[in-house]
């Protein structure tokens, strides 16, 4: 053996790259104001400005969109830092990267709602019933679920926007916990507004 010879040392594995997932109008967004309150990088581009159905803002990357056409060149700089992904696309993320996802969970029925306020204001109509809709979201979501837990390189945590709303110090904690770095809860608590929860659904009886 030679005393001298060199030895390379392996570079550092690269951090997992954390995803903020779900369906549309499940508190995406608030979730990536949250981890960037928080004290982490965000990736998004700004092209969607926040408006009345989204006054904090969308936090999105409009190339995650072409995952479906294989173009991910964007994610060689996304390690450790947060991206929004919709639950839709998630199988399209190549396995050759380490992902940390935080899936957004809400009742279907508020879901839709907000939708609908959200076609009002651009003065659109949606093209199917709520009935088919939330069939296809409760398919797409047990699809979703099944094929997340057979992917070795994805841990997920799975967080309910109606309890965040309610209870935001425990579901800021779960988050820091699960990100695995030091956070800032308590700029991350002050995100999730009461008054922006404009599409609860109705808890009084008949």
């Amino acid at each position: 053996m030679n005393l001298f010879s060199t030895f390379t040392k392996k570079p550092a594995p690269k951090k997992p790259v954390v995803v903020i997932s779900g369906l549309p109008r499940s508190g995406t967004s608030m979730m990536m104001k949250m981890v960037v309150e928080g004290g982490l990088e965000a990736i998004a581009d700004g092209i969607r400005h926040a408006d009345e159905d989204n006054p904090n803002g969308y936090y999105e990357l409009e190339i995650v969109k072409q995952l479906p056409q294989g173009d991910f060149s964007w994610l060689t700089e996304a390690s450790g830092k947060a991206v929004k992904v919709i639950s839709s696309l998630l199988e399209y993320l190549p396995q050759e990267y380490s992902y940390k996802i935080i899936f957004m969970e809400r009742e279907i029925e508020e879901i839709l709602a907000s939708q609908h306020k959200m076609l009002i204001h651009r003065d659109e109509e949606s093209q199917v019933d709520d009935d088919t809709m939330k069939q296809e979201f409760q398919t797409h979501l047990s699809s979703v679920k099944a094929w997340l837990v057979r992917q070795p390189n994805i841990e997920v945590l799975y967080i309910n926007f109606n309890s965040l709303v309610a209870d935001p110090f425990s579901s800021c904690g779960l988050v820091s916990d699960f990100i695995g770095v030091p956070m800032n809860t308590e700029n991350m608590v002050a995100v999730p507004s009461k008054k922006l929860y404009r599409n609860r659904l109705s808890t009084e009886s008949n």
